[in-house]
């Protein structure tokens, strides 16, 4: 039910509401105008037509955004904005219906008029309905939802090597993709919030196809930092002391793994792996780059 004592539900409702005495006032004027044959009646359908088209869209926005926001608290964000989703389908399928039934076009005589014009209407249209069958998959299939924090990657670009020092000798990889949080699932497009608070939209299309990695599964992630060391720093007492300053870290949830990766002229690099609370790596790494560091300055003041 909606909280009549919400303002987020209060707001569109009473949109709604004057939304509808307003089309029935357009229809009323209509209706006369076209009865005192001010109006050509052959004009009246296509008026009507035009009627039916908007107010079937801007209710069923309406509705959507009214049912998403009276029941995103009480069943969550993610089946609220599936409900929503179903509502707009529903909606705009109605609208389309009511819109033939104005010209007296049966939805076989529509289908069986494709034809040149359908075929060109068609070509041109396909990316939004890619989009919109896209947004239907989500919706059936949910990879993810609202909330998540996601990283999006199209599996047509795989992982880079990175090419600038220090990291060129090195054997990290970079995915390339976006990051963010998922804030709403529409017909065209998936709207998220980037972890630099930059709204991004990507067509739903995409993300069929797309390489998706969810965050937002787990409370802990395992973060990898490397690390180079003297060589007059014996490496034996520097992983025994790096681990236990480490192991003093309250995000750290278990021992980390630190393993000796190369070796230049004068130093040697170690890559340390701990799995740290959160879905964040960058504040676990500098907690752990900064305990590093203490410990290896003072094995080598010794």
């Amino acid at each position: 039910m909606f909280d009549t004592m919400n303002p987020k539900t209060h707001k569109p409702m009473h949109i709604l509401i004057d939304l509808v005495i307003l089309i029935i006032v357009i229809a009323a004027i209509a209706y006369m105008l076209t009865s005192l044959h001010l109006v050509p009646i052959g004009y009246s359908s296509i008026f009507y037509g035009i009627v039916a088209i908007v107010s079937g869209l801007a209710i069923t926005t309406i509705v959507s955004k009214a049912v998403y926001d009276a029941t995103s608290k009480s069943v969550g964000n993610h089946n609220a904005a599936s409900l929503g989703f179903i509502i707009k389908i529903v909606g705009y399928t109605l609208t389309l219906l009511i819109f033939f039934s104005y010209f007296k076009i049966g939805l076989g005589a529509a289908l069986a008029a494709g034809g040149f014009s359908g075929l060109v209407l068609g070509l041109a249209s396909q990316n939004v309905l890619s989009n919109i069958f896209g947004g239907i998959m989500i919706l059936i299939t949910r990879p993810f939802k609202v909330s998540d924090r996601i990283t999006i990657s199209t599996w047509q670009y795989g992982l880079d090597a990175p090419a600038y020092p220090p990291k060129f000798w090195s054997n990290d990889f970079i995915i390339p993709g976006y990051t963010g949080i998922v804030k709403n699932i529409s017909l065209i497009y998936t709207y998220l919030t980037t972890d630099d608070n930059t709204p991004l939209r990507i067509p739903n299309s995409i993300l069929v196809q797309a390489a998706i990695f969810v965050q937002s599964g787990s409370d802990a992630r395992v973060v990898r930092t490397k690390y180079e060391i003297p060589k007059s720093v014996d490496p034996d007492d520097a992983i025994k002391s790096i681990k236990k300053s480490i192991q003093t870290l309250k995000f750290v949830k278990s021992d980390p793994i630190i393993k000796i990766l190369e070796s230049t002229l004068n130093t040697y690099i170690i890559v340390i792996e701990a799995l740290c609370e959160g879905q964040y790596e960058e504040t676990p790494r500098s907690e752990i780059i900064k305990a590093t560091m203490k410990t290896v300055n003072g094995l080598i003041k010794k």
